[in-house]
């Protein structure tokens, strides 16, 4: 347990940045579940529409270093060759 006040703060300001991030994550992982579902089930034109978006909250999620950077790039990747292979 942390006795100093920067301490404290830290501790404070780590739970709350945590949360932000879980948050992020969650919406990511949902949307990316979504898209996956679309393309199963070969209904490409709503696909394309929500790739814009997934790659979109993909890129900002790793702007903000939530995932590496390279793993956003490896994940819009393997979702454009998916979409452009089920089209």
């Amino acid at each position: 347990m942390p006795r100093r006040k920067s301490s404290l703060k830290r501790k404070r300001a780590d739970k709350k940045r945590r949360l932000r991030n879980l948050k992020i994550k969650r919406q990511l992982k949902k949307v990316l579940k979504n898209l996956q579902a679309l393309l199963a089930n070969k209904n490409i034109e709503e696909a394309k529409k929500l790739f814009s978006k997934v790659s979109s909250q993909i890129d900002k999620a790793a702007k903000k270093r939530i995932i590496h950077p390279n793993t956003a790039k490896r994940k819009k990747s393997r979702l454009a060759r998916r979409l452009a292979k089920t089209a």
